[in-house]
C-alpha cells in the first residue's frame, strides 16, 4: 500500500539565526499577527518573524493608543498566534508598564514564553530599561529592543511623530542603540526614524535591526499585518503599502510582501 510521504516540518527560525541572516545579508521579513488564522497565513507565505504587538490595542480592540493593553491580553493573543506557526520566530510585546522594574519584567516575560509560547519578548526604550534587558537575558528570555517612535511613550513624544530628526536626537538614538546591544538585546526594531540614521545604526550594530518606517538600509522590515491587506480602518501609515491590490488572495498578498522585502523592492 502506497503511503503519501509526510512533508517534514520546516526548520524553525531561531534567535541566533537572525544574526546569521544579518551576517549573510539576507533580509529578515517580519509581520504582526494577533490570531491563529493570520499566523498560519504568515507562516505559509514564508515570513521569518511574527510579532504579537501591543498594536493589537489599536487595530483589534479599537483603542486610540497601545496603552490599555494588558498582560492577559498579550498572553492570550500570543498563545493563539503560536498555534498557527511552524517556522517563524515568535516575538511578543511587553505592554505598558509590564517592564516597569526588573522583577515585574522577568515575571511577565516568563509568562509570554511559558504561557504564550513566544521565543523572544520586545520592549521599548533604553535608559532605565537597560537593567531590565540584562535581567531578562540572564533569566533565559531573549530580548528585542525597540527605539525611535515608541508608541507606549506617545504622550511624552507628543504624538506618533518621526524621531531622530535633529543632530542631538540622532546622536542619542545611536547611543541608545549601542546601549541596548551591550545590555544583551539580540535584535532591535527601529520605528519612524530618518533613513540615513537607520542605515548608520544598522551598520554599527552586530545584532539585526528591523525597520518600520525607517528605510531600506535596515536588516529587515516589519509591518502591521492588517495594513498590508488594507484592513486597517482610517489612515494607513505612509510607510506601509496595500499588497492586496493586484492579488486575488490574502496568501498571494502576504507572499508579495515577503518577496518585495527579500528582493529589495520594499521599502523603496
Amino acid at each position: 500500500m502506497y503511503v503519501e510521504p509526510v512533508n517534514p516540518a520546516p526548520r524553525p527560525v531561531t534567535v541566533p539565526a537572525l544574526r546569521t541572516m544579518k551576517r549573510r545579508g539576507e533580509k529578515i521579513v517580519a509581520l504582526t499577527a494577533y490570531d491563529y488564522s493570520f499566523a498560519a497565513l504568515a507562516d505559509a507565505a514564508g515570513v521569518d518573524l511574527v510579532l504579537v504587538g501591543d498594536s493589537l490595542g489599536m487595530v483589534v480592540q479599537g483603542h486610540g493608543t497601545t496603552l490599555p493593553v494588558t498582560m492577559d491580553d498579550m498572553v492570550y493573543h500570543t498563545a493563539c498566534v503560536a498555534r498557527g506557526l511552524r517556522r517563524p520566530l515568535l516575538v511578543a510585546d511587553l505592554p505598558f508598564l509590564a517592564d516597569a522594574d526588573v522583577g515585574t519584567a522577568v515575571r511577565n516575560g516568563g509568562r509570554l514564553l511559558a504561557e504564550g509560547g513566544a521565543a523572544m519578548v520586545k520592549l521599548e526604550g533604553a535608559g532605565i530599561r537597560l537593567p531590565v534587558i540584562s535581567a531578562l537575558v540572564a533569566h533565559g528570555i531573549p530580548v528585542c529592543a525597540h527605539l525611535g517612535l515608541t508608541p507606549q511613550s506617545v504622550h511624552q513624544l507628543g504624538g506618533f511623530r518621526k524621531q531622530g530628526k535633529t543632530e542631538a536626537a540622532a546622536a542619542q538614538l545611536q547611543a541608545d542603540a549601542r546601549a541596548v546591544q551591550e545590555a544583551g538585546a539580540q535584535a532591535l526594531v527601529l520605528e519612524s526614524v530618518p533613513d540615513e540614521l537607520a542605515a548608520a545604526i544598522t551598520s554599527a550594530l552586530a545584532i539585526p535591526v528591523i525597520g518600520i518606517g525607517a528605510g531600506a538600509g535596515c536588516d529587515g522590515q516589519i509591518l502591521v499585518g492588517y495594513d498590508i491587506i488594507g484592513l486597517t480602518p482610517g489612515h494607513r501609515p505612509s510607510f506601509s503599502r496595500d499588497f492586496l491590490k493586484g492579488h486575488d488572495s490574502l496568501v498571494d498578498a502576504v507572499g508579495a510582501y515577503v518577496q518585495a522585502v527579500r528582493g529589495g523592492e520594499f521599502p523603496q
